[in-house]
């Protein structure tokens, strides 16, 4: 199996980069792990204090999950995914079955930040973009997708996310392979990363 760590700030593009990876392989031979399903069980957690939950902040993860279940699926074992519900702020009951494959993508804010997870990644790539477009992005995303008005996201991304990108995210930068600056957008880098990738897997071809 070879697996790939992607990392990036909030609406920086990881997931048109992923996207990309998948339409450069069959769709059989890869498999998304996306980090945010991850987030810790709040069950019995009152709802007002969910909210008051910083989510971008390591704290927020179960990395033992997550670790175990990538060492798992690297050893051929298949694993339940949890999915998590940002309105509810917790877990689903549901899970999603993930079997083990020949790539495996672990996507997230944080997916370079424990070196124990980084230890198990074959390739690492960070996706680099200015500030302001990840804001922009931001706005769009949330008052779109979790109902959001303008002058919340705004707010949450002075108090919290500004922040937390520059103390526990962007520092991860330094342990990427491969930054990709502006997300989906740069067609260059991403050619690269899927011409690298393909050589990997199929080094004949």
């Amino acid at each position: 199996m070879y697996i790939i760590g992607i990392a990036g700030g909030t609406a920086s593009g990881k997931t048109s980069v992923v996207r990309k990876i998948y339409e450069s392989l069959p769709c059989e031979k890869v498999a998304l792990i996306p980090q945010d399903s991850y987030y810790n069980d709040n069950t019995g957690m009152p709802m007002e204090e969910r909210h008051k939950i910083n989510f971008d902040h390591p704290d927020a993860f179960d990395w033992a999950l997550l670790t175990r279940h990538i060492r798992m699926l690297s050893e051929g074992t298949a694993v339940e995914q949890p999915t998590y519900s940002y309105l509810e702020c917790n877990r689903l009951p549901g899970t999603i079955h993930i079997e083990p494959c020949e790539v495996l993508i672990v996507e997230g804010i944080m997916a370079l930040y424990q070196k124990e997870l980084r230890d198990l990644m074959d390739l690492k790539i960070f996706v680099d973009t200015d500030a302001d477009d990840r804001l922009v992005r931001l706005i769009q995303r949330d008052t779109v997708e979790r109902g959001r008005t303008v002058e919340m996201v705004t707010e949450r991304y002075e108090r919290v996310l500004k922040p937390m990108h520059l103390e526990f995210i962007e520092p991860t930068k330094r342990y990427a392979d491969l930054i990709i600056p502006q997300g989906g957008g740069n067609e260059k880098a991403i050619e690269i990363m899927q011409t690298y990738i393909r050589h990997r897997l199929c080094p004949g071809d």
